[in-house]
């Protein structure tokens, strides 16, 4: 066992004091006096006045550290030994036969003032640090004085007045056995004191306390050489006193240690205390981090039986990305602080919940059995998001992906179940499900993701990327009225990739602006030859992207390209999806400004998300965009039709256009045209196509 220096300092001062007390009762005569001694009186009075002085430096040193709070440890530290100095100073000058205000005390009042001052320490001593320090007021500070100066006053007071009824303390023979009793008891009450230090631990590394535990040691000595002493006048009495002065004087050592050097300890303490919560610790949900995960799965997988089932979960918000672009970082903070909570309330039979950082979260579930039951338990956290969350805002729908791995048929590390979880996790994107376990061959898609990555990049250097564009139709008269551009990549090895593969890549590392300008300036250029060509002027529609539409230069972008290209703003239509819109005033004033450059502005992928219709009909918008997966089924689908058909009528009420996407039958034509749908756009007009054949197919009469 390591012990520091002060630590070796103590626990040395506690052997020299056995060691003292041992030589004291086997080597020390009983009787020796210095009765007949000349300097007596003046020794006894230099080794009183010395335990006072002491005293009264402690108390102020305790009492004028300037801090608010202060610590109660010190403020009450300095009230002990105000109390005891008093009852001290009176036994000190009565002791010699001193006159105190024009009246002497007897040797046993003296004897009376010592047992009280050693009894306020040793009582003190007990009391004050058997309890957590805790900070204190400043200005509770003159209470606190006045009542303790009261309190050992009126104890005096009340001594003096009963001094004629007062036991005798010594006679002839010497100190009678109440002396001896009351003696014992006072170094019982330091023993106790002693080891309430022994046992708390949090006053080992603290130095200031480590000269208090040695100035209780001379305490003790001090009430030992007491027990032994016959008379006032012997050598153990005397020294008695002495040790009382160490004792005062490492108290003292201990408050300056305090008041200069251990406000640095503790704030290094304090530092080194919020280093390991932070590093083990999440400190935006306050939840334990992926290093105590960690520890936690190697504890876990190390000392626990191998029959043991773990399972971690790895629980991530669907394109939460979205919500912080559109509402900023602060917002998004405080969505995944409530989000963290509804999680957390949800853990029972000793799951475990982490944040991974971001929107990620991850649950460790103990013996759940079948995979049902773990599919089962996992749902139940994903279905916490039904209910949107709320903020003085608005209210905002979330969605959880979870994927999980079980020790130990994914993985036997820890590291590598919570690679494989999240593997499987992030595996879901572009998939039709939302709870994926961990296969091996994700690891294949993985990596394919990150080749996917470079080669995007070089694929936007080497200009790999084009246009295709689908025609809007205007149904009443089956004329194209209008155009969607779509990107595509030409891959040198892959071929035609299409946007599902590779726009959620471009968004996660940054592409998506500079891709999405590409696209924005090759579909104006285009459309805008096509009017030189002398073909009946269309408008086309571009997609933009929640970076894009967050840019607060996006207005001046689009009126630069605008004029280098000499494009009138009518013919070019900006679409949005609903999601962009959840900060509702920044969207709110992003579409006017481009609405002031007089482009139409039409909202993509309609009934998908949260849109209020309160908040719908203020928008500066021209045209609503019904999501293909409403019109797929609206033949077979009741409630889809039903959907459908409140649209367009709502979009007629609002004074906006309908458009259609994924019109693909006849029969869903008809039924469009009967809701009054003012556009489609489809697989049964016609599929995305370049732009010599859209020319030669609808531009050219």
């Amino acid at each position: 066992m390591r012990f520091n220096t002060e630590e070796r300092k103590t626990v040395g001062s506690s052997i020299a004091v056995i060691v003292v007390v041992l030589l004291i009762i086997f080597y020390q005569a009983s009787n020796e006096t210095l009765q007949d001694w000349n300097g007596l009186e003046s020794l006894y009075l230099v080794v009183g006045v010395i335990n006072v002085a002491l005293g009264f430096a402690v108390f102020i040193q305790a009492w004028t550290y300037n801090s608010n709070p202060m610590s109660r440890h010190r403020l009450y530290t300095g009230l002990m030994f105000l109390s005891a100095l008093i009852p001290d100073l009176i036994h000190t000058l009565g002791i010699i036969g001193f006159p105190l205000f024009q009246w002497k005390i007897s040797e046993n009042n003296a004897l009376w003032m010592l047992l009280l001052s050693k009894l306020v320490i040793s009582l003190g001593v007990m009391f004050i640090f058997s309890f957590r320090d805790q900070p204190i007021k400043t200005s509770h500070k003159p209470a606190v004085l006045i009542m303790g100066t009261l309190a050992i006053v009126t104890v005096i007071t009340g001594l003096f007045a009963l001094q004629s009824h007062l036991p005798l303390l010594m006679n002839e023979q010497g100190m009678t056995m109440l002396k001896i009793m009351l003696d014992t008891c006072i170094l019982v009450i330091f023993l106790i004191a002693l080891g309430v230090f022994a046992f708390h631990r949090r006053y080992k590394q603290v130095t200031s306390y480590s000269f208090l535990v040695r100035g209780t040691c001379f305490f003790i000595l001090g009430q030992i050489l007491f027990m032994k002493s016959f008379l006032t006048s012997d050598l153990n009495h005397l020294l008695g006193l002495i040790c009382g002065s160490v004792g005062s004087y490492l108290i003292l050592r201990g408050c300056c240690q305090q008041k200069f050097h251990s406000p640095f300890e503790e704030e290094q303490m304090l530092t080194e205390a919020q280093i390991s919560y932070l590093a083990y610790h999440d400190d935006l949900t306050g939840l334990p981090n992926l290093r105590r995960l960690i520890n936690r799965l190697d504890t876990l997988l190390n000392s626990g039986s191998k029959e043991d089932e773990v399972t971690i979960v790895i629980l991530n918000f669907n394109r939460f990305k979205t919500i912080n672009d559109s509402l900023g970082r602060d917002a998004g903070d405080r969505i995944l602080q409530l989000a963290s909570e509804r999680i957390t309330g949800e853990v029972k039979n000793g799951e475990e919940v982490y944040s991974l950082g971001g929107d990620e979260f991850a649950v460790l579930l103990f013996n759940e059995g079948s995979a049902e039951h773990i599919v089962s338990r996992i749902v139940s956290f994903i279905d916490l998001f039904k209910e949107p969350v709320q903020l003085c805002s608005g209210d905002y729908h979330l969605s959880l992906s979870a994927g999980y791995a079980i020790y130990p048929e994914d993985g036997t590390e820890a590291d590598q179940l919570v690679q494989n979880a999240d593997t499987a996790v992030h595996g879901i994107k572009g998939q039709q499900v939302n709870i994926q376990r961990y296969t091996p061959s994700m690891q294949l898609k993985a990596q394919e993701r990150l080749v996917m990555e470079t080669e995007l990049r070089r694929g936007l250097e080497r200009e790999e990327f084009f246009l295709e564009y689908q025609p809007l139709v205007w149904l009443e008269t089956n004329q194209v009225v209008g155009m969607e551009a779509l990107v595509r990549w030409n891959h040198p090895e892959r071929g035609i990739v299409y946007p599902g593969e590779f726009i959620s890549i471009a968004e996660d590392i940054g592409l998506i602006v500079p891709l999405g300008e590409w696209v924005l300036r090759q579909a104006c250029q285009q459309n805008k030859q096509w009017q030189e060509a002398g073909y009946k002027p269309i408008c086309v529609s571009i997609n933009l992207s929640i970076g894009q539409f967050i840019q607060p230069n996006l207005p001046e972008q689009i009126g630069t390209i605008l004029d280098e290209i000499q494009l009138d703003p009518k013919y070019v239509e900006l679409e949005i999806t609903e999601s962009m819109t959840l900060d509702k005033d920044t969207a709110l004033d992003q579409m006017h400004r481009l609405k002031k450059l007089g482009v139409r502005i039409s909202i993509d992928d309609f009934g998908t998300g949260y849109s209020s219709l309160h908040y719908l009909k203020n928008l500066p918008i021209d045209r609503l965009k019904i999501d293909k997966t409403f019109v797929n089924e609206i033949l077979d689908d009741n409630n889809n039709a039903a959907i459908v058909s409140t649209i367009a009528t709502m979009a007629h009420h609002l004074k906006l256009k309908v458009t259609a996407e994924g019109v693909e039958t006849a029969d869903q034509l008809s039924f469009l045209r009967i809701q009054q749908c003012h556009e489609g756009q489809g697989y049964y007009f016609s599929r995305p196509i370049g732009a010599w054949d859209f020319e030669r197919a609808f531009l050219i009469s």
